[in-house]
């Protein structure tokens, strides 16, 4: 039997994202979920276009014990769009942890223009057992911890799929589940179709706790318990173990400033006082090109995101606080300010000091100089 592959590039056989949207959302069970992480299993489709302050979400799905799963539809014509994607995605589940399980009905029957609780319902036609109130409690939890599920669908990625999974694994703060997921479509000779999922890349989940801090503090720690790649567990103990001997020996001029603990990641965050979160100093190590540095973060569409933009405004001022060789640079479509260097090999001991003592000395800098300008602008944020 020949099979001929149907996408953007064949002919005009063409599929559209909204094809690979409606496909998800009348048969979910196409979506290899067992395979990323078996908790999602039984994943029921309440809505497609869900509308968020982040833009609309392709396909929302959620088990029957209240997680969430998140799906962006792709068609991998546009090399530059990939990165979007993932942002876009990402983008998402920050702004869906500011929601409550009242919230999340409230946009589902909106969205589907239905009276009474329609997400509780949906779930319940699918799983008669689900109990209300345990459902609703549990998503709600699930919602503020962040457990969620994210899946990145496309027709037919082939190239660059190392680029997009060291993208996620680099910005995602691996906060979340995500799956990189090909769905290519085929036909076959007698008119009908045959979908052939698979997994190309995820990330195993990090559990985030998040503890309530004044004036808007948040600390978020990562820990990565549930580890299944022992190469990649490997890699993971040796970040953690460089970033315990550079917090060692550490110290800071702002007693507020929170420290984090060792991550199992390739960066630190050090979060500054923006609502939920929304602005932080990642400070990071890059084995591959032995360079170290420091750049100011945030959440789009944030007061954290307002405040990066008032100080890239003040640049002229603050730059010769800062000193070194910190600039101004462009990360995901967004001007930011950053300093890094080159060290050599951190696997050396001599390097990892020289290391240390920059880094120490460019996040104190970064700290004394951005923080109260982070304070002072999310107070004049006006959503």
């Amino acid at each position: 039997m020949s099979l001929r592959l149907v996408g953007p590039y064949r002919d005009n056989d063409t599929v559209s994202e909204a094809d690979i949207q409606a496909l998800i959302h009348e048969h979910p069970t196409l979506l290899p979920i067992g395979e990323i992480d078996p908790i999602f299993s039984g994943a029921v489709p309440i809505c497609r276009e869900l509308v968020t302050a982040a833009g609309q979400i392709d396909n929302l799905l959620v088990t029957p014990s209240g997680l969430p799963i998140i799906v962006e539809c792709k068609l991998w014509r546009n090399p530059e769009g990939r990165r979007e994607v993932v942002g876009q995605i990402l983008d998402y589940a920050k702004e869906l942890t500011r929601w409550s399980s009242s919230d999340l009905q409230r946009e589902v029957r909106r969205r589907l223009n239905r009276d009474g609780d329609p997400l509780l319902e949906i779930v319940q036609l699918a799983h008669p057992e689900v109990d209300e109130i345990a459902f609703n409690d549990a998503l709600t939890l699930n919602l503020r911890r962040g457990r969620f599920l994210l899946l990145i669908v496309g027709d037919g990625i082939r190239e660059g799929v190392e680029a997009i999974t060291e993208y996620l694994q680099r910005h995602a703060g691996l906060h979340f589940t995500l799956g990189l997921v090909e769905l290519p479509i085929y036909a076959l000779p007698d008119g009908s179709r045959l979908v052939v999922p698979r997994v190309l890349a995820r990330t195993t989940i990090i559990t985030r706790h998040v503890v309530a801090m004044p004036d808007g503090y948040v600390v978020q720690e990562s820990n990565g318990d549930q580890e299944s790649d022992p190469e990649r567990g490997a890699t993971q103990d040796i970040q953690q173990i460089f970033w315990a001997e550079f917090l060692a020996g550490f110290r800071l001029d702002d007693p507020e400033q929170v420290i984090p603990k060792p991550a199992r990641l390739g960066y630190l965050s050090f979060m500054l006082p923006a609502p939920s979160g929304s602005c932080w100093l990642t400070v990071y190590r890059d084995a591959r090109r032995n360079e170290v540095g420091v750049f100011l973060s945030s959440s789009r569409n944030s007061a954290g995101e307002y405040a990066m933009r008032v100080v890239v405004d003040e640049w002229e001022e603050i730059q010769s606080q800062l000193g070194g060789t910190a600039r101004i640079v462009d990360r995901d479509g967004r001007p930011t300010v950053i300093d890094s260097r080159l060290v050599g090999g951190l696997d050396q001991s001599e390097v990892r000091k020289t290391a240390f003592a920059w880094l120490s000395e460019r996040v104190n800098t970064f700290v004394n100089v951005i923080r109260p300008r982070v304070r002072s602008a999310v107070a004049d944020y006006q959503p």
